[in-house]
């Protein structure tokens, strides 16, 4: 397969990883735009990576998808944090917090 189709895909997961972020309000939501764009530019950097048959990118794309993981159970405590306290997983409610 050429390059191209991995660039539109990349392209295309990363720009509806954007609009997620941009446009809802639900932290769930939100939360997994972000996961799409992380996985977006990895299936990029693997593309790259077999073009230029240098497996760099690939053992480097394996530590970000660990990382990915923690961020995963991270950030799921802190909505499930934040739903006990508010009631509500929609951002814009997070000023309550502050009080």
């Amino acid at each position: 397969m050429p390059i191209q189709y991995y660039l539109f895909l990349s392209l295309a997961l990363f720009s509806i990883g954007i609009m997620g972020v941009l446009m809802r309000r639900n932290a769930i939501i939100v939360f997994m735009c972000i996961e799409l764009m992380l996985n977006a530019v990895n299936l990029l950097m693997v593309a790259f990576s077999k073009m230029y048959g240098n497996a760099d990118a690939q053992i480097f794309v394996f530590f970000i998808m660990v990382v990915a993981a923690a961020e995963v159970a991270v950030g799921l405590a802190i909505i499930v944090m934040m739903y006990r306290k508010v009631h509500s997983v929609d951002i814009n409610i997070l000023n309550r917090l502050k009080h």
